[in-house]
């Protein structure tokens, strides 16, 4: 979905990435209470963060850009599988193209975000991608980071499905689903981030605000960032990190007490609204 763009002419054009973009993105250390010292007041300490390399982020650039290549290759070899919209083979598809989907090919609600329509377009979001991405994927674990990114491309391509009629591709519904996911997360476990947490929720508030507002740009599906915000925020509400500190001082651990059930709930919950949008975009169209 219009992601952070590509060329004005380009159909699948989005946003360009603001410079807070990559301060929202930071990775940030808890600040825990310490023992009262000897005049009885608090002080704060850092807690170190879970360790693990962001594989999926990593997994989910190498497999976008292959198919990027792929798109391209088909082009070479094959041509423009509908030369007056210059769509490629890929796009043909698996673009979201509302005609398609309501003729029964519902994997256009997903496919969408591994397709992209230039190299600066694929270029911005597979950067806005690594930029959320490595400290999110550290804070939600791996697979339930895959399944926020899966969710936040399914919520992003419903509400556009439902609301915008123009065919569109790429990674943004996804990441505006992250970026939903670090506000709630920040939001939840604010207590922990101390004076941090109000320079953190404000970063990633101004990268809403004015990706939204370049996206009202002809040729940018706003939508699709809508609905991928909207999905984030919804997962990550029921199923996000919720961090303690546990441990004696020095030695301090964050547990996070999310249950698994939890997270099936989120999923759940997300999957069953915007599966309910769909339904009502095939049953009774809004968007032709």
């Amino acid at each position: 979905m219009n992601d952070f763009p590509a060329s004005p002419a380009d159909p699948s054009t989005g946003s360009p990435v603001p410079a807070a973009l990559a301060q929202a993105g930071q990775r940030r250390q808890p600040a825990a209470p310490a023992p009262a010292n000897s005049s009885g007041t608090g002080s704060s300490v850092s807690v170190s963060l879970p360790r693990s390399a962001p594989a999926v982020t990593y997994t989910i650039v190498g497999v976008t850009v292959v198919i990027y290549l792929l798109q391209l290759a088909s082009v070479y070899f094959a041509g423009y599988a509908n030369t007056l919209s210059q769509l490629d083979w890929l796009e043909a598809y698996g673009a979201k193209i509302n005609v398609l989907i309501r003729a029964g090919q519902i994997w256009r609600f997903l496919t969408p975000a591994l397709l992209h329509g230039s190299i600066p377009h694929i270029g911005f979001n597979m950067y806005a991608l690594i930029v959320f991405g490595q400290g999110l994927e550290r804070h939600f674990g791996h697979r339930r980071f895959l399944l926020l990114y899966v969710l936040g491309a399914f919520t992003g391509n419903v509400l556009s499905f439902l609301l915008s009629s123009g065919y569109s591709v790429g990674a943004s519904t996804a990441i505006f689903g992250l970026i939903g996911a670090e506000g709630v997360f920040l939001l939840q476990n604010r207590k922990l981030f101390g004076s941090q947490f109000k320079g953190a929720i404000g970063n990633i508030i101004f990268v809403v605000v004015v990706n939204l507002f370049i996206g009202l740009a002809p040729g940018i599906d706003d939508w699709g960032h809508v609905g991928g915000l909207l999905g984030g925020l919804i997962f990550a509400w029921f199923a996000g990190p919720r961090w303690e500190v546990e441990g004696m001082y020095p030695a301090l651990i964050l547990t996070d007490k999310r249950e698994p059930r939890e997270v099936l709930t989120g999923a759940a919950v997300v999957i069953l609204i915007f599966g309910a949008l769909a339904m009502i975009g095939m049953l009774y169209p809004i968007a032709p």
